[in-house]
């Protein structure tokens, strides 16, 4: 009976040792503060948000003829966002939160897109079937970001604090955040904001291009018309390339694809992965003005080079800046020709010389044809150093004519641009000149013109041996409008043996499938016999440089 007596009574001497011996405040000094454990709550919350929103809090949804993906951003700004790769975005003033929608346009689906096409009077129905996807859209992204804020918060906050109590706290605060950020917008919802949109990117030039916002919204029949008629257009484009005639290669034949004048068109770059994987192309090269301004913001529009299946040989037009090239000279795949230089690509030697005029800058004078021809006698004196130096070029390139011109006699083939218009020569002292008109039909102006210009290219066919021009086919597309897809086969006049003769068109008549028929080219290496085709196409006034 001691022993409990005992323990009873060292029980109250340790509590009263303790009693004595304690710092009252020290619990005060470990405890958190307020404020620090408020903003501690604060910061799991808006991270935890975040992240929830990062990985969960998009939705896929069409709109219209087009893919999207919708995604609720934290922002100081508001507003909305909408990003058409790669041509650039479109920022509309639409509400004063601090959440941002961000709407990313993935692709155009081709089967919407066509029944457009195929059925026009549904374009009159557009408007309210894109304002139904838009609700549509909106609605469940509300509900996945709530899910998303809630879930995210919550479990950064079980992470941070270890008590379900707080951790339940903080995915409260977020979802009622979000409903207070959602309130704010739907309050300053503006919807004249469509007015006026900042562009950026390559958008930047949309105003130019369809006008602005104000004179669609008061002649929104007219609009109505105009985007009709592009979606169409473009579809039948590219309707037309995917039927073009296939041409069945010769292996002792290296094929070249001779592009010009592209002009900031997306299309064309379709167009020309068309023509590599049709005809097997071994090099393609660009005789320039592939940009519309040469602006950095332009640049991305040249991404899709590195993945057209063949290397890419290139020169500066009059439109494209020093900036241009510099990037270009950074893409895969690519070669940049200027000042005369030199590369060997699959065997051939080709030599470039960029345009010395950029006519996009106002603050410089142009100098006209004498500066072009002051280039070209830069290239030919470069030409005859790559023939003494016993590397030979097969094909020269310039931008301008008037450049290439004085080439003559220093190189077999030199190819040009800058007239929009096809034509070939052979000079005074027996080099080929051949001139290509614009691949991308004049450029994305083309959408506008009731008779949009028409797309060009040349497959050149060279002996991988001796690099000879054999025979070069010329593709025609009918302008972006139309549903024509032309090859005409032509011979020099050196590899027959009697005068030339004109070349049938061995190309397509418009059908009701949009697609060009017809038979297909010849194939393997041209014939040099007797009764061979040739033509050289007549030359008329030159047009006004671009």
């Amino acid at each position: 009976m001691a022993r409990p007596a005992v323990r009873a009574t060292y029980a109250r001497v340790l509590r009263h040792y303790r009693s004595q011996h304690t710092d009252p405040t020290s619990t005060l000094v470990n405890a958190p503060h307020p404020y620090a454990r408020a903003l501690g709550l604060v910061a799991v919350v808006l991270l935890g948000a975040w992240l929830g929103l990062l990985i969960v809090g998009n939705v896929r949804t069409p709109v219209g003829p087009m893919d999207t993906t919708m995604t609720l951003r934290p922002s100081l700004s508001g507003g909305t966002k909408i990003n058409v790769s790669p041509l650039g975005a479109l920022e509309l003033d639409s509400h004063a939160a601090p959440i941002r929608l961000d709407v990313d346009v993935d692709r155009l689906d081709p089967v919407r897109s066509q029944a457009l096409v195929q059925h026009p009077e549904r374009i009159s129905g557009l408007q309210e079937e894109i304002t139904g996807d838009v609700a549509d859209g909106t609605r469940e992204l509300a509900l996945r970001s709530c899910v998303a804020v809630v879930s995210g918060a919550t479990a950064l906050g079980l992470a941070v604090f270890r008590r379900p109590r707080r951790a339940l706290a903080a995915g409260g605060l977020a979802l009622a955040l979000l409903a207070t950020s959602g309130a704010s917008a739907y309050l300053t919802w503006n919807p004249k904001s469509v007015l006026e949109p900042k562009f950026s990117g390559l958008l930047s030039s949309a105003p130019s291009v369809v006008g602005n916002a104000r004179s669609i919204v008061s002649e929104f029949d007219v609009y109505q018309k105009e985007l009709a008629r592009l979606v169409t257009n473009v579809t039948r484009l590219y309707d037309a390339t995917s039927t073009l005639p296939t041409y069945q290669p010769d292996p002792g034949t290296m094929r070249v694809l001779h592009v010009s004048d592209v002009h900031l068109n997306p299309a064309a770059w379709h167009i020309i992965s068309s023509l590599v994987k049709q005809y097997r192309i071994d090099v393609i090269i660009d005789s320039g003005d592939t940009m519309d301004h040469g602006s950095a913001a332009e640049n991305a529009f040249l991404d899709p080079i590195p993945d057209l299946g063949a290397p890419y040989v290139w020169v500066r037009g009059n439109h494209d800046s020093r900036v241009t090239q510099e990037y270009l000279s950074g893409l895969d795949n690519v070669h940049v020709l200027d000042e005369g230089s030199a590369v060997t690509v699959r065997g051939l030697r080709v030599a470039g010389m960029g345009d010395p005029q950029f006519t996009p800058d106002r603050s410089e004078q142009a100098q006209g044809d004498d500066a072009e021809r002051a280039a070209g006698v830069r290239l030919a004196a470069a030409l005859r150093g790559q023939q003494r130096a016993g590397t030979p070029v097969d094909i020269a390139v310039a931008h301008n004519p008037a450049a290439a011109r004085e080439t003559d006699g220093e190189v077999p083939l030199v190819l040009a641009g800058h007239v929009h218009r096809r034509d070939t020569e052979v000079m005074p002292k027996g080099t080929r000149l051949k001139i290509e008109g614009s691949t991308g039909g004049g450029g994305l102006r083309a959408v506008q013109n009731e008779e949009p210009e028409k797309v060009r290219a040349s497959v050149l066919y060279l002996d991988r041996g001796t690099r000879h021009l054999q025979a070069w086919d010329e593709i025609t597309l009918g302008g972006l409008g139309l549903t024509t897809a032309e090859v005409s086969r032509h011979l020099p006049e050196d590899n027959l043996p009697g005068a030339p003769t004109p070349t049938p068109s061995l190309g397509a008549t418009p059908s009701p499938s949009l697609g060009a028929t017809g038979p297909r080219p010849p194939g393997g290496t041209p014939p040099t016999g007797s009764g061979g085709p040739s033509a050289t196409p007549p030359r008329g006034p030159s047009p006004p440089p671009r």
